[in-house]
């Protein structure tokens, strides 16, 4: 994962780079220095977010669902 490919999914998730460092224990620097050549986006960080939105997804579906049943 790049940095601008990182950058356009917290965006499109609603999380600021703050917020995903709080989350996941890292420092903000950390976060931020993360370029595309010395110092890359770390590979975990990607299966990390598609897991953060498919859990999105199921606490929403969860919320539509329980009024139903």
């Amino acid at each position: 994962m790049k940095k601008e490919e990182f950058n356009i999914t917290l965006k499109d998730i609603g999380l600021s780079r703050q917020e995903f460092a709080d989350m996941t224990g890292l420092s903000y620097g950390s976060v931020s220095n993360w370029n595309n050549d010395k110092q890359p986006v770390p590979a975990w960080v990607k299966s990390w977010l598609e897991n953060y939105i498919g859990k999105k997804k199921f606490d929403n579906i969860r919320e539509i669902i329980k009024d139903e049943v």
